[in-house]
């Protein structure tokens, strides 16, 4: 892992009393580490905050970890896993090949608690810790994650390709693949609202700025405006392959600040994927969807309370507590 986490390892060491096992009854709690690993919370945020001052997209990138592995199986960190006999990686599907990013954040972060506190936190509860911070550390709101959970034994490469919304999903399958995990309207529009940080590929968005259908499908709405933002896109992304790896900002007024423009955005009709744009456009579906949007764009403090508590939702999604699962000891490969 290199020396530049000595000194940090020094100071953990320092803090970390040799603690016994935590958490009763595989029940998550947020004190859950309090005598096992005091110090897991502090190092998580630490070694966050580094990554994220050299990398400032990396905030989102570990945001964007926490989903994908919750929408598949429940937050039990099969998407960490890598290939290995007969575990075929989450990583090498559709929705996360060459998209997911950040692993190696996750990796220093394991490390350096399996030397303060060996087999105690898991990387399940490291993707929710770091998720969290990640977003507080880019201005957004925080919240008391539960912890408690342990790492699956397997992976769903096929349940990678099925279950993680698209970005040119429609409304209806959007809302579906959310009513699958549990979560409703509220949470699809809140969770949506992520997509304030961040950066998506060439190929997430080309349909949306070259297809006729979505031209056409969304003219009604600040037209003007909307062409002179695909003007821009077009630039950057040209109609046929080439060019995939050019990336715009999901939120092209404060990419790398978590707040509340995401829903202007839309609003305006400059939503950079199909999946963003059809929460407002698709009206007709579902009123209550648009109204919340509004609501949003225009009251910072109100997404800011919805989205903490939609995270917690998401993150007790099929939790594997107690006997169940592991504590992995690297957290790309089940424990032998």
């Amino acid at each position: 892992m290199g020396m530049k986490f000595m000194t940090f390892l020094w100071l953990v060491m320092f803090l970390v009393n040799n603690g016994v096992e935590g958490g009763e009854g595989g029940q998550l709690a947020f004190d859950f580490y309090y005598e096992s690993c005091p110090a897991a919370e502090k190092i998580v945020r630490r070694i966050v905050e580094i990554a994220v001052a050299k990398d400032p997209r990396m905030a989102a990138s570990v945001l964007r970890l926490h989903f994908h592995d919750c929408f598949v199986m429940g937050c039990d960190a099969s998407l960490l896993l890598d290939s290995n006999g007969d575990i075929s990686s989450e990583k090498q599907a559709g929705p996360n090949l060459n998209s997911l990013r950040g692993f190696e954040v996750i990796d220093e972060i394991k490390y350096v608690l399996e030397e303060a506190c060996p087999g105690v936190v898991s990387c399940a509860d490291i993707l929710a810790m770091a998720a969290r911070d990640a977003v507080l550390l880019r201005g957004g709101p925080g919240w008391g994650v539960y912890l408690g959970r342990r790492d699956s034994l397997t992976a769903s490469f096929s349940g990678a390709n099925k279950f993680i919304p698209l970005p040119n999903s429609s409304l209806p399958t959007l809302i579906s693949n959310f009513k699958q995990q549990g979560l409703d309207i509220v949470d699809l529009v809140t969770l949506s609202g992520s997509h304030t940080m961040g950066e998506a590929r060439c190929t997430s968005f080309r349909q949306r700025i070259y297809d006729d259908y979505s031209e056409e499908h969304y003219q009604y709405h600040h037209h003007k405006r909307d062409k002179t933002y695909r003007r821009a896109l077009r630039s950057m992304c040209p109609p046929t392959s080439g060019r995939d790896n050019s990336l715009a900002p999901l939120d092209f007024a404060t990419p790398l600040r978590f707040d509340n423009h995401y829903f202007l955005n839309i609003i305006q009709g400059k939503g950079l994927l199909i999946s963003d744009n059809v929460l407002l456009v698709d009206h007709d579906i579902h009123w209550e969807i648009r109204k919340l949007v509004f609501a949003y764009a225009y009251d910072q403090d109100f997404y800011f309370d919805s989205f903490a508590k939609s995270m917690v939702k998401m993150g007790n999604i099929n939790v594997i507590t107690g006997s169940q699962g592991e504590i992995r000891k690297n957290c790309r490969f089940i424990n032998t």
